[in-house]
Formats: structure tokens, C-alpha cells, sequence
């Protein structure tokens, strides 16, 4: 009988490699992944923080897969942006990005190198997957574990849901996160992903029937299995959820935003 492949070789079976970032935490897990993909030229998506260990080890990724074609990023948050502009002093490739200084600018369905970029919004305004194929680079929409925050912006939670709701039509085979590990089942993760969004907004609208109204009483009751220390991240959902009711206007009156 033929050993198991590794997680590692599954990957490299589609030309995908891991490289993760040495900054764990709450937010960031067991790291940054920054994912280089295919070969002569290869591509990187996020290059991650600046940290030398880490940019070391996608220096030899590049390399040895044939040099730097592009660098495409998911959005600007800094452990995913950082490492931008020392990458491209070792290796001068275009950027292609949403906002800031980039030499491709990022539009919905764009073709960019080996991928269709697909604005995510929600996690942030800038935010992008590209799929190439039937992989799909989904940035901090989707992680390996847990699930995200959603920032409020106007249409931030039902512009992320429908693009999750888009991503879930497409025929994919793996989805490469921020953080955390590979999804190696795309439709039923993204599923999970829109129910749980649709189960907070469940308890929520109950909570504010009941006559909730403050953010502490609104988090207990739909938020209320999430550990104290992301109690905070859990208000920024929670506003972007109000924000959602208050555009449908589903918001009960006289409720003051």
C-alpha cells in the first residue's frame, strides 16, 4: 500500500507552497501563510510581515521555483502586507493590489498572471481572492480554523456574504487562508462560513426584540461563546451585523446608531 502524501506534497501535487510566517497570536493564529504558487515564473500571494526568518525562507521558495512573476495581495492589513516592498527590492515583479501603491489595480473578475481576482469585501473594504483553476487564495475571508471578523463598512457583511455565496458556486478543490491550515473541502466550509454569519444575526435579531440595546448585552446573547480576549474583535462584527439590519432596515425603533 502507497503511503498517505503529506499535506506538503498534496500541495506541491498543484503547484501550491505554504510558507508561514513566524508571528503567532490571537488574531494571527499559528501565523501569516503567504502562498507561492505555480513555477517559472512563480507567484506570490501575501507576502506577509517583515520578519528576516520569514522572508529568508520565501526568498529560497522563489528560487528554487524559477523566480518572481507578481505578487498579488488580499488586502493591506500589515501581517499580510508587510514584507511588500523588501521582497520586490530582491525581486522587482509587478504588485497587484486594491488600494496603495501598486502597479496593477484591483477590479472584480480582473485577470491577473495565473488568477481571476474576486472581491471579498467584510474582514476589509480592499479585500480580494484569486483563484486560479480550482484553488482559491481567500486571504482572511475564510481561515483554517475559527472564523474571522467582519469590519463595518457600508454593505460590508452583505457584500461578504455574496461573495462567499459566489466562491460556493465555483467548482473548487482547495482553499489556501491567511491563517491557519489548507481547506481541503471548499464547498462545505464556505457553507459553514455563511450559516454562522446567518446563526449571529439569528441571535442578534432576537436579542434587540427582547430589547437589548447595549453592546455588552448584545454580545452576551449572540456572541456569547467567544473567549473574553476577542470579546473586543467580537464588537466589530457585532456593529458590522447592525450595520447590515440598519440597510435592510430591520433595526426596531427607536434604536439609536
Amino acid at each position: 500500500m502507497s503511503p498517505t502524501p503529506s499535506e506538503a506534497e498534496r500541495l506541491e501535487n498543484l503547484g501550491v507552497l505554504r510558507v508561514r510566517a513566524e508571528n503567532p497570536g490571537p488574531l494571527t493564529m499559528s501565523g501569516t501563510n503567504t502562498w507561492v504558487f505555480g513555477r517559472d515564473p512563480t507567484w506570490v500571494v501575501d507576502p506577509g510581515p517583515e520578519l528576516s526568518s520569514h522572508g529568508r525562507a520565501l526568498d529560497a521558495a522563489i528560487i528554487q521555483r524559477g523566480g518572481l512573476g507578481g505578487i498579488v495581495l488580499t488586502h493591506d492589513h500589515i501581517d499580510h502586507c508587510e514584507g511588500v516592498q523588501s521582497l520586490l527590492k530582491r525581486f522587482p515583479a509587478p504588485l497587484a493590489a486594491a488600494r496603495g501603491p501598486a502597479d496593477i489595480a484591483l477590479t472584480d473578475g480582473a485577470r491577473v498572471g495565473p488568477f481571476e481576482a474576486i472581491h471579498l469585501p467584510g474582514h476589509a473594504p480592499d479585500h480580494f481572492a484569486f483563484i486560479a483553476g480550482a484553488i482559491c487564495f481567500v486571504g482572511d475571508a475564510v481561515l483554517g480554523e475559527g472564523s474571522v471578523f467582519i469590519a463595518p463598512d457600508p454593505g460590508a457583511l452583505a457584500g461578504y456574504l455574496q461573495a462567499l455565496r459566489r466562491l460556493r458556486e465555483r467548482e473548487l478543490q482547495l482553499l489556501c487562508p491567511g491563517h491557519g491550515p489548507p481547506i481541503w473541502d471548499p464547498r462545505e466550509r464556505l457553507e459553514q462560513y455563511i450559516e454562522h454569519r446567518l446563526e449571529r444575526e439569528r441571535r442578534l435579531v432576537v436579542a434587540l426584540e427582547e430589547g437589548r440595546r447595549s453592546t455588552e448585552d448584545l454580545l452576551d446573547a449572540a456572541w456569547g461563546d467567544v473567549p473574553g480576549a476577542l470579546r473586543p474583535v467580537a464588537a466589530i462584527s457585532l456593529t458590522a451585523h447592525l450595520d447590515k439590519l440598519g440597510e435592510e432596515g430591520r433595526l426596531p425603533l427607536p434604536f439609536a446608531r
